[in-house]
């Protein structure tokens, strides 16, 4: 990693990259993504390319490609060409939380419809249908609360967002 050395720290700050995977692996995020996502939050930068994360997590380049496209799709990481570099490197969204809650902003509407349509199969009054209700009922809940909140997020936090 070139903003960690070999170090006491380098291996602090690895123990921590570890620490914060085994939580997130609690709550359900695959290992090695979670393990790329700590890499490149304890870096000064945010950005790491595929190598350098491979030499600090030991793992291969094929398991950085699969992780940084996982952590892609969940809206955390974006792939980028540094001018005058010729490798790619991921780097952290800036406002990392407020990306990730955007796209699941969009699937949560995608639920709610698909709970729609469901229930438009098998009859609203059936037993699954009812619970489709209650899916549908939730994400709808989630997706119209979710802007409010994010308004509310932004207002605290002056000077931080661009």
């Amino acid at each position: 990693m070139t903003e960690v050395s070999s170090s006491s720290h380098a291996d602090g700050t690895v123990r921590f990259i570890e620490k914060l995977a085994l939580g997130l692996v609690d709550m359900g995020w695959p290992r090695t993504p979670a393990r790329v996502f700590g890499a490149l939050l304890v870096t000064d930068s945010g950005r790491l390319t595929a190598g350098e994360l491979a030499d600090t997590l030991s793992i291969s380049p094929a398991a950085v490609s699969g992780a940084v496209r996982y952590l892609d799709q969940v809206g955390i990481v974006a792939k980028e060409r540094v001018p005058g570099q010729r490798r790619d490197s991921y780097r952290l969204y800036d406002d990392l939380w407020y990306a990730s809650f955007i796209k699941r902003d969009r699937l949560m509407k995608m639920w709610a419809d698909t709970a729609s349509e469901g229930m438009g199969l098998l009859g609203a009054d059936s037993d699954a249908g009812k619970r489709l209700a209650d899916m549908r009922d939730f994400f709808e809940f989630f997706a119209a609360e979710l802007p409010a909140m994010f308004d509310r997020w932004h207002a605290q936090r002056p000077g931080r967002d661009a």
